[in-house]
């Protein structure tokens, strides 16, 4: 399947929708990707994976590496809205530990995510 990923920015904040599956064929196009956001300067990235099927451990080791480059960069990376099918995939893993996990990108602090404007 196709993964599909369009980002939306909000001060310091990334929000990144993924739409598909994560694997071991998409998982290098989503790494570059949140990588060049980082590059580009967000310093909060937030993925929104609500929208994804499956992911296996090759996404979670991509996750995991990216948010380990943005709290290097002292940033950091959270998820929000995750599947079903992701959040047994974490909690399995004891990754919901990890990370920052929120139920929707609605439910992120509103002063951190409010467009500039």
């Amino acid at each position: 399947m196709e993964l599909k990923i369009s980002n939306q920015s909000h001060l310091d904040c990334e929000i990144v929708a993924i739409h598909g599956e994560i694997d071991l064929y998409t998982a290098p196009h989503l790494h570059n990707e949140l990588k060049s956001a980082l590059d580009a300067g967000a310093r909060r990235l937030v993925i929104d994976l609500s929208r994804v099927g499956f992911c296996d451990s090759t996404g979670m080791n991509v996750l995991l590496s990216v948010m380990r480059q943005a709290r290097e960069q002292d940033g950091d990376l959270e998820l929000a809205g995750p599947t079903p099918a992701v959040l047994k995939i974490l909690s399995v893993t004891g990754l919901d530990t990890v990370f920052t996990v929120h139920d929707s990108t609605g439910d992120l602090p509103a002063a951190q995510t409010a467009p500039s404007g």
